[in-house]
C-alpha cells in the first residue's frame, strides 16, 4: 500500500505500555525494546530540518532508532546487509530449508531462549553438514546461512531456523564442485530424524549442565526422570523438516534474503486498527493459496505475544556455517568459484550506496511541495527528553 501504514506497532506500544508493565513481569531486556521502539522517529531522538533545494519547504525528521526488532527500521538495515553479501554468492541453485522444533520445546524454550535457540542452531547444522557430507547422498562439504525466527502469523511463540544452501558442495578432498540434483537437495524425512537426534542429545547434555530453567507450565520437568520421559516422547514423534524448491537466480536470492534476514514479528502494516482496549491485525492463513484473516486482540495480550519475541542481548540471530563461515569464508568462496569456472554476475540491488558525505546527504525523496525539488539536511535537532507513553486515561 501506498504511503505510510494508518496504524504501527509503536502506537501500540504508546497506548498500552503502561497496563501491560503493570500487570505482568517484563524482563529488562523486553522493558528496553518497549521503551526504545516508544522513542523511534520521535524527538526524543533528536533529528533534523529538511529544506527542498528548489522551493525552499521545510519538513522536519526525526532519526529511528535502529533497533533490531524495531519494524520501522527493516528498510536500512536489509539495504546494508544486502551490499555485504552480493558478492559471495555462487552461479548455483540455492535451496531454502526450513528446521522446526515442536510445540512442547517451543514452551521450555521460552524461559530458555539462548541455550534452546544456540541447541537449533547447532542440531540444524550438524544434520545439513553430516548428511551432506555422507557419500549416499551429496558427498560434499557445503556452507550456508541460517536465520532464527521465533514468531508464527498469529505471534505465537514458534522457533523455527531458515537456512539457504548452495545447491552443491566441495569434495572431500576439495578437488572438484559436487553440484546437487536440480530440484533436489537432501531428503527431509532423513534428514528430519537426523536432526531431532541432535537436537534432544543437545538438550538431554544441558539437563545434564545443569543449564536450564523451569517454571510455570514446564516446572515438572525440573525432575530428572519426568525429563527422561519428556525427551522420549519427543523422540517418539516425527518433526518438521521443510524443504522449497530451488531459487532461479542469484538475484532472486538476494531479494528474497534481504526480506528474510531482517523480518521481526509484525509488520506495520498488518496493524490495522486500535479500537478501544483492543488491536486487530491481519495475519496469513495459509502460504499456499496466499489466504489471509482477522484477529483481534486485547492491546496487552498483542504486546505480551510481541515481547517474548525479544531476543537476548546481544544474540546473534544470522549466523553462517561450512564453507561460508567466517573464518575461512573469503578462501573458500574462491576455491568453489574456480572450481566452477565462473564468477557470480554483479547485481544491482535497491538504492545505490550514498558516497556522500553524511551531513551533506540528499534525502533521495521528491518534494512534498514543489514534487520537482529533492530534500536536503538543513539543520540538526538534538534530542529532548520526551514522555514515552500517552496517557491512557
Amino acid at each position: 500500500m501506498p504511503g505510510h501504514p494508518p496504524h504501527s506497532v509503536a502506537d501500540v506500544i504508546h497506548r498500552f505500555a503502561p497496563e501491560l508493565l503493570a500487570k505482568r513481569h517484563v524482563t529488562s531486556a523486553q522493558k528496553f525494546t518497549l521503551e526504545t521502539l516508544a522513542k523511534c522517529r520521535t524527538a526524543a531522538l533528536g533529528g533534523h530540518v529538511l529544506q527542498c533545494m528548489d522551493c525552499g519547504d521545510r519538513r522536519i525528521a526525526y532519526n529511528s532508532c535502529r533497533n533490531r526488532h524495531c519494524p520501522s527500521c527493516l528498510n536500512h538495515k536489509s539495504r546494508e546487509w544486502l551490499d555485504a553479501r552480493e558478492s559471495e554468492l555462487l552461479p548455483v541453485p540455492y535451496f531454502h530449508i526450513v528446521f522446526t522444533v515442536p510445540q512442547e520445546i517451543s514452551a521450555l524454550a521460552l524461559g530458555n531462549k539462548k541455550v534452546l535457540y544456540n541447541i537449533l542452531f547447532s542440531a540444524s547444522s550438524e544434520a545439513l553438514r553430516t548428511l551432506a557430507e555422507h557419500p549416499t547422498y551429496l558427498g560434499a562439504k557445503i556452507g550456508f546461512l541460517s536465520v532464527l525466527h521465533t514468531w508464527d502469523q498469529k505471534l505465537g511463540h514458534h522457533p523455527h531456523v531458515h537456512c539457504v544452501v548452495p545447491g552443491g558442495g566441495l569434495s572431500p578432498d576439495g578437488g572438484r564442485w559436487v553440484s546437487s540434483r536440480p530440484e533436489f537437495f537432501l531428503p527431509v524425512r532423513v534428514l528430519s530424524k537426523l536432526f531431532r537426534g541432535k537436537f534432544l542429545d543437545q538438550l538431554q547434555r544441558a539437563f545434564d549442565g545443569g543449564k536450564l530453567s523451569f517454571g510455570g507450565s514446564t516446572s515438572g520437568l525440573a525432575d530428572r526422570e519426568r525429563f527422561r520421559r519428556f525427551l522420549g516422547a519427543r523422540r517418539a514423534k516425527n518433526w518438521v523438516v521443510y524443504s522449497k524448491a530451488p531459487f532461479g537466480s542469484p538475484r532472486q536470492v538476494l531479494k528474497y534474503l534481504a526480506r528474510y534476514t531482517h523480518r521481526v514479528a509484525i509488520s506495520n502494516s498488518r496493524v490495522l486498527s486500535i479500537d478501544g482496549d483492543h488491536v486487530r491485525i491481519r495475519y496469513r492463513k495459509s502460504s499456499a493459496d496466499n489466504t489471509y484473516g482477522v484477529m483481534r486482540l486485547s492491546g496487552v495480550e498483542f504486546l505480551r505475544r510481541f515481547v517474548q519475541h525479544v531476543l537476548p542481548k546481544r544474540y546473534q540471530r544470522i549466523r553462517t556455517f561450512g564453507l561460508l563461515a567466517n573464518c575461512h569464508k573469503k578462501e573458500k568462496l574462491a576455491q568453489c568459484r574456480a572450481l566452477l569456472l565462473s564468477a557470480p554476475k554483479t547485481t544491482e540491488i535497491g538504492a545505490p550506496k550514498d558516497t556522500e558525505a553524511p551531513d551533506e546527504a540528499v534525502y533521495r525523496r521528491a518534494c512534498l511541495s514543489c514534487e520537482t525539488g529533492e530534500y536536503a539536511k538543513f539543520e540538526e535537532l538534538k534530542p529532548r527528553p520526551a514522555q514515552l507513553w500517552h496517557d491512557s486515561s
